[in-house]
C-alpha cells in the first residue's frame, strides 16, 4: 500500500490519546478518516487541532456490533486500527465487567465485521504488555506465552488472543500491537505517570505516586507509535496473522522518570509515594527485535528530547 489516500479507514477510539494522533497523520496523507467516539472532551489533542472538521465522527459502543457493522459497510471501510477500549488497570480493579466487555467483546466485533464484510483489508489490534502478563524475565517476546491473571490483563490477553483465531481460521488480515507505556502531547488521564508529573509541575503541586516508584516500564513516545501503525498497513501482505512487540530503548522506574524528566525541564519535581497500586505488574520490558528486522522500525524519541514541547502543550491547556 503505496498511498492512504482516499482510503475509506476506521480508527475505533479516535478522539483519545493516541487515536488522535493517528488520525492526525491519516488526515495529512489524504485517508477518508471515521471514527467512533462516546464522549466528547473539549480539551483533548482531537479537538484542540480541529480534526472533527476533517474526519467524520460517529457515535458508538464498540460492544454494539449491528452499530459498528453498519458503520464499516456504510462507510466502505477497507482498514481499521482497532484503540477503542478500557485502557486504565486501576479502573479495571474496580470495574472488572465493563473492562473485559469493552476489551474483549470490543474487539470481537470488530474481527467478526472483517470477518463478513470482505473488503477489509487489514485490522490493527492496538494490545499491551499486560497481555503477557508476570512472566518475570528481562524482555517479554512475541512468542512467550499470554499470562494474564487480573481482569485488565485477562482482557489483553484473551483480545489478542481471539484476535488471532479470526487470523487462522477465517484468514481474517489481523495485526497485534503490544506496546509499553505511551506517552506525549493530549494524554489527559492524570493518572498516568507523564501527564501527572506535567500537571503537578505546572500547579507548583506534590506529585502522588500510587505504587512504590520502583515499577519499570518501556516509555515510548506517541509519534514512533504512529509511524510503526502506518508500517504495519503498508506491509500488510506479508505480515498479517502476526503480533509486533513496540518497545522502547528507555525503561525506566517510575522514581527515575522522574529524575530524567525533571533534568530534561530544569525543575525539581516533588513527590510522595502512595504504595496503593493493586494488581500492577512491577517489571515490563518488550523485546521489540522482531519489527526492527522485518520493517525496520526503531523508538526515534528519548524523554529528554520531548519533554519541554509536552509540558509545552500541558501549559496550554492546563492555565
Amino acid at each position: 500500500m503505496n498511498s492512504f489516500e482516499n482510503r475509506n479507514i476506521l480508527v475505533t477510539g479516535g478522539t483519545g490519546f493516541v487515536g488522535s494522533h493517528l488520525v492526525k497523520k491519516l488526515l495529512e496523507r489524504k485517508a477518508n478518516v471515521i471514527t467512533t467516539f462516546q464522549t466528547i472532551n473539549p480539551l483533548s489533542y482531537f479537538y484542540t487541532l480541529k480534526l472533527q472538521n476533517k474526519a467524520t465522527m460517529v457515535y458508538a459502543d464498540i460492544c454494539d456490533f449491528e452499530k459498528l457493522f453498519d458503520i464499516i459497510t456504510k462507510f466502505n471501510i477497507e482498514y481499521i486500527f482497532h484503540l477503542a477500549a478500557q485502557p486504565l488497570v486501576d479502573v479495571a480493579y474496580y470495574n472488572p465487567k465493563k473492562t473485559l466487555e469493552s476489551n474483549i467483546l470490543g474487539t470481537i466485533n470488530i474481527c467478526e465485521s472483517a470477518r463478513l464484510f470482505s473488503r477489509i483489508k487489514a485490522v490493527i489490534i492496538a494490545s499491551s504488555d499486560k497481555a503477557y502478563g508476570k512472566l518475570y524475565k528481562d524482555k517479554y517476546r512475541e512468542d512467550d506465552s499470554l499470562k494474564g491473571d487480573h481482569p485488565y490483563e485477562v482482557s489483553k490477553s484473551s483480545a489478542d488472543l481471539i484476535a488471532y483465531s479470526y487470523f487462522k481460521t477465517y484468514d481474517v488480515p489481523v495485526v497485534i500491537t503490544r506496546f509499553g507505556n505511551i506517552y506525549g502531547e493530549g494524554d489527559l488521564n492524570f493518572s498516568r505517570i507523564v501527564p501527572g508529573i506535567m500537571k503537578a509541575v505546572i500547579k507548583g503541586k506534590t506529585l502522588e505516586i500510587r505504587s512504590n516508584g520502583k515499577y519499570i516500564r518501556d516509555y515510548l513516545y506517541v509519534e514512533d507509535v504512529i509511524a510503526g501503525y502506518l508500517l504495519l498497513i503498508e506491509n500488510i501482505e506479508r505480515i498479517k496473522g502476526e503480533a509486533f512487540n513496540f518497545g522502547s530503548s528507555e525503561a525506566f522506574s517510575v522514581i527515575n522518570l522522574i529524575k530524567e524528566t525533571g533534568r530534561a525541564l530544569g525543575k525539581e519535581i516533588r513527590y510522595k509515594i502512595l504504595n496503593i497500586a493493586k494488581n500492577e505488574i512491577s517489571y515490563q520490558s518488550l523485546d521489540y527485535s522482531k519489527i526492527k528486522k522485518k520493517l525496520s522500525w526503531i523508538p526515534k524519541s528519548k524523554i529528554s528530547e520531548k519533554a519541554s514541547s509536552i509540558f509545552n502543550y500541558y501549559e496550554k491547556i492546563l492555565q
